[in-house]
């Protein structure tokens, strides 16, 4: 059983929360600190040993190919032995008569074939070759002069040389094992065999590991890489690399140094460094370097680590991943039950007060949630109040605004006819004096006829300046066209022609008021006729069609159209093309119709621009 913190009863919830997190934070850091560790511990462990078993598999893959390597260099070394003291050879040397020479030619072709060796051949003490191997070659060695060459007079000095060059006739490379005929005192020539290693190179070049012997000043002289032959471990001194030249040596070869960098000694004959192999990139190798016995040679192996050294340390750090991360998740469960029994006395002790504190809280919550809602409520409907009083204020002053456009010429209109009742009463005064009853009966018909359209237009003004949102009811189409050309007849005199409508059949009714309905019609009309203004072929369309959802109304001109930036927002308030506009005939127009369930829809082009109404029919 737990028994529960003495500190834990004088902490609220709040506090050991705090504290948790706290310890969370810490125990986070720790851990964070702990998985590095050991990760970076885990890394060089795994690199330490995995480079360790590379060096000690890579210092037996050297012994064993320096070990191939002397075993190849011990046959051919015999062959000068023996035939420094062999009679066809000294016969040869002393007799230098043909018979002798073509004797020897054909012993030294014999011996080769049956031997490791390239060539044979026997040079007098003028440094001239007398015989050879290759005596039936186009690059035979007979007649050229090799006085120049280390093993000659290495041999003709000391008995006996080996010396590693390229061929200058051959322009192969190889060691060239010499021995001297006859005693010092006396000599009589000097035998040389030449020993490739085209073999063991492509034996080598199969482990896919490179490896290369140099020689005592550096220069690579047997390689599984060709391309790095006569190249250097070091750089060479000028006075060295001088003398190497001026010998031929190594012909024209450039004596560089091997792209190789970056050594880091591990022990005397190890260390890691970063090679670029013909075709490949800058990669990583462990280089273990052997001497190579009975020579001046030494044998450099590299061996890739790279791929070994990731495999080992992946592998370590699984390793200590598997060992750090079941302890640290057993050390945060036991963190997280001591915590988890801390917070559960706390809530023990303080959930009746808490409790209680909720319960008041939540009661004054909700009572100024009401209260806050109930304000709410009574701002949106003030607000919806107004804004419906703004839009109807809107859509008189639109309205007003027509009237004011339309006012001169509606005056025109009633001033014509009083003319002419002024005419006709002067008339029926005269008859009547003239006791005519019968002219004076038609003056005062006549009259009449123009009183009633004097009261028409009057009433059709008094009408359209109503201000009022009334419901929808059912409203004759034909008329609300007629009276909208009504009003627009005095400012547009002259110019209603362009007016092309195809009226509708006095029984089609439509669901709105005629008086906003004529107010939408004349913002159309009157928008495609000041489009029109001073074209000759100015025409605009006006369409009535009923379909299986209601009543469309096409108002369409040949107008240049409506540019598409204030296409764009063209129901949008204030957005107008006009100088003068203010931009929400439009816009009130959508309202009117939107309030009585129908839409606007427009569409332009330079062709010309056509507005569609859609309304709804009357039942």
């Amino acid at each position: 059983m737990l028994q529960r913190p003495a500190g834990a009863l004088s902490s609220t919830p709040e506090q050991l929360a705090r504290r948790a997190r706290r310890a969370w934070l810490l125990f986070a850091a720790v851990a964070l600190l702990i998985v590095t560790a050991a990760l970076y511990g885990a890394g060089l462990y795994g690199r330490t040993a995995e480079v360790k078993t590379l060096a000690a598999q890579g210092r037996t893959d050297a012994n064993l190919k320096v070990a191939l390597l002397r075993a190849v260099l011990e046959s051919p070394r015999a062959l000068p032995l023996l035939l420094s003291a062999d009679q066809q050879v000294r016969d040869a040397l002393t007799q230098k008569n043909a018979a002798a020479i073509d004797v020897l030619n054909r012993k030294l072709e014999g011996l080769v074939s049956g031997t490791k060796a390239s060539v044979l051949y026997v040079i007098g003490t003028d440094g001239l070759a007398i015989a050879s191997s290759n005596w039936r070659e186009p690059i035979s060695f007979v007649g050229n002069d090799y006085r120049f060459r280390d093993y000659f007079s290495g041999a003709m000095q000391a008995g006996t040389a080996e010396y590693f060059a390229l061929g200058n006739v051959s322009k192969r490379p190889g060691l060239y094992i010499s021995r001297r005929v006859g005693d010092a005192a006396a000599p009589l020539g000097v035998v040389v065999v030449k020993m490739e290693f085209d073999q063991l190179e492509a034996d080598w070049r199969e482990a896919n590991r490179p490896a290369y012997v140099s020689d005592e000043n550096g220069v690579v002289l047997i390689t599984s890489v060709p391309s790095w032959r006569f190249m250097t471990t070091a750089p060479l001194a000028a006075p060295k690399q001088a003398a190497i030249r001026d010998s031929q040596q190594f012909g024209d070869a450039p004596l560089v140094p091997l792209p190789i960098k970056h050594p880091r000694a591990l022990s005397p004959d190890v260390s890691i460094v970063h090679a670029v192999t013909p075709g490949g990139t800058d990669a990583e190798y462990l280089s273990l370097s052997t001497t190579v016995p009975s020579t001046p040679w030494r044998l450099d192996y590299l061996v890739p680590v790279e791929a070994p050294i990731a495999a080992a340390v992946r592998e370590m750090r699984l390793l200590a991943l598997g060992v750090v991360v079941p302890l640290l998740g057993l050390a945060a469960y036991l963190l997280w039950r001591r915590q988890s029994a801390q917070m559960r006395i706390a809530a023990e002790q303080a959930a009746r007060t808490e409790l209680e504190r909720r319960v008041v809280e939540r009661t004054e919550d909700l009572s100024r949630a009401r209260d806050r809602l109930q304000a709410e409520i009574t701002g949106h409907r003030s607000t919806e109040a107004k804004l419906q009083i703004v839009q109807q204020d809107l859509v008189q002053a639109n309205r007003l605004a027509i009237l004011g456009q339309v006012a001169a010429g509606v005056a025109h209109e009633i001033n014509q006819p009083v003319a002419t009742i002024r005419a006709y009463a002067d008339n029926a005064r005269t008859f009547l004096d003239r006791k005519q009853t019968g002219p004076a009966e038609e003056n005062l018909g006549a009259i009449a006829a123009l009183t009633e359209r004097i009261g028409s237009i009057t009433e059709e003004l008094k009408a359209f300046a109503r201000k009022g949102r009334t419901a929808a009811e059912p409203v004759q189409l034909r008329g609300v066209i007629e009276g909208a050309v009504m009003l627009l007849r005095s400012r547009f005199a002259g110019r209603l022609d362009a007016l092309a409508i195809d009226l509708p059949p006095p029984s089609l009714k439509v669901m709105g008021n005629r008086v906003r309905l004529e107010q939408v019609l004349i913002n159309l009309f009157q928008n495609a006729l000041e489009a029109l203004d001073g074209r000759d072929d100015a025409h605009v369309q006006v369409s009535v069609e009923e379909t299986a959802d209601g009543v469309t109304v096409g108002v369409s001109d040949n107008g240049p159209g409506i540019p598409p930036a204030i296409l764009k927002s063209l129901f949008t308030p204030f957005n107008t093309s006009k100088e003068k506009g203010l931009g929400l005939g439009l816009v009130i127009s959508k309202d009117i119709v939107a309030d009585y369930g129908g839409r606007i829809e427009v569409s332009s082009d330079d062709s010309g621009t056509r507005f569609t109404i859609h309304l709804q029919t009357a039942a």
